[in-house]
């Protein structure tokens, strides 16, 4: 039986090993079910993004992931792609413009239009000719990928919808997409970019409970549309941006000073040697 070696943190591994977990039986299982879902994907045709209760593998992409996906389809076919790519995911993630993702590239201090700027220096350039068998309503091999590990990062938040920030938690994790290397060489790499979702999906949580708090004082509020979830009445987007900044920024800070201690660290060695 042939083997696959399965690399782990070293306090992990050291956990696994105390625990006496069966490693092969739980990787074989978790690899059957991640060769299965993204045999899915990649064998899953996008047409009905415009339903408004889609089933099979779209049942839980929220209505803006959705957007994303059928715009990321119309760059793929102006593109005349053979099959959508990692790049038309993240091009539609910007294209798209009000999604969560944004923020949380805003917030690490990340230009959502400099991603789209070195996006396209590094897009494959428009073939004039697709290819016979070319059909931008299904994924490439990195684009599957992407969307398997966009699931798995939303299904280990345990989230029960697949939003933009999972989408691009899935892009940054993903290792041979365009869209990948892109956002990891901007500083968005997949421990980083997951600390900063999950920073500013609880800043956002606290501002609509700050939001239905001040709505439920005021007189006349109780009933009005949009006074229970969603977004907070009394933030502006502009508000909203600027409080999950300081949220992500307090959380991914003490990544940012290690960094800082080991790049200094480097510095004084190499001026040594």
């Amino acid at each position: 039986m042939p083997k696959i070696n399965v690399y782990l943190p070293d306090d992990l591994a050291e956990a696994v090993k105390d625990a006496g977990v069966p490693v092969s039986a739980i990787c074989q299982r978790a690899l059957e079910q991640a060769v299965r879902r993204v045999t899915a994907i990649r064998e899953a045709v996008l047409v009905d993004l415009d339903d408004e209760e889609p089933v099979g593998a779209l049942a839980h992409f929220t209505p803006r992931t959705r957007t994303v996906l059928k715009l990321a389809v119309d760059q793929a076919r102006q593109d005349g792609a053979p099959r959508l790519g990692t790049e038309h995911l993240l091009g539609a993630m910007l294209a798209e413009g009000t999604n969560l993702a944004l923020h949380v590239l805003r917030a690490m201090d990340i230009d959502p239009e400099r991603v789209a700027r070195e996006l396209d220096r590094q897009r494959p350039a428009p073939r004039e000719a697709p290819p016979e068998d070319s059909d931008p309503r299904r994924f490439d091999g990195p684009a599957a990928n992407a969307l398997e590990m966009t699931v798995t990062e939303a299904t280990s938040l345990g989230h029960n919808y697949v939003g933009c920030e999972h989408l691009l938690l899935g892009l940054a994790a993903e290792p041979d997409g365009v869209a990948g290397q892109v956002l990891r060489a901007l500083g968005a790499d997949a421990r980083l970019a997951r600390r900063a979702v999950t920073a500013a999906l609880a800043g956002y949580v606290h501002l609509r409970a700050q939001g239905q708090q001040a709505a439920q004082s005021q007189p006349g509020t109780q009933g009005q549309p949009g006074a229970q979830g969603g977004q907070p009445q009394s933030a502006t987007p502009a508000g909203v941006q600027q409080a999950l900044a300081v949220v992500v920024r307090k959380e991914i800070e003490p990544l940012n000073q290690r960094i800082a201690r080991l790049e200094e660290h480097l510095n004084l060695s190499s001026t040594q040697d």
